[in-house]
């Protein structure tokens, strides 16, 4: 395994926990590459910057039992963590937010490059969190 990536995706979760937006966005490359879960892709660091807005203002998340493994070269990562959640703000197509907490096995792919995040590909069981926030 890659120390040099396993680093790197360990400042990207250590930001995202203590909601350090800034450092969390600069540990991605211009052209990040984000597939959301069950969703769309989005290209560039702008897209993701609002996308990380909307979740911030309708979800507050901690990741925690974090484990990430790399391949040799580096250059790609994977991650599985449970996500700690409350669903703050009522988003759209989903229910409507009561305050809910919710817990909720996840995984995230990642391709790096020049020492920065390239692509992020985020999974978790929707029907899952449905169920959970009373769906």
């Amino acid at each position: 395994m890659n120390q040099k990536t396993i680093n790197l995706i360990e400042q990207y979760y250590a930001a995202f926990n203590g909601g350090d937006m800034d450092t969390f966005l600069n540990l991605l490359t211009d052209d990040v590459i984000h597939d959301i879960n069950q969703g769309k892709r989005e290209i560039g660091k702008e897209a993701f910057k609002q996308f990380m807005a909307c979740m911030n203002f309708n979800y507050k998340e901690q990741l925690v039992d974090m484990v990430i493994m790399a391949t040799p070269d580096g250059t790609r990562a994977a991650s599985e963590f449970v996500v700690l959640g409350k669903y703050l703000k009522s988003d759209e197509g989903l229910p409507d937010a009561k305050g809910q907490e919710y817990r909720l096995p996840a995984g995230a792919f990642f391709e790096v490059r020049d020492g920065k995040v390239a692509r992020i590909t985020n999974y978790y069981n929707l029907q899952d969190w449905i169920a959970q926030v009373g769906g």
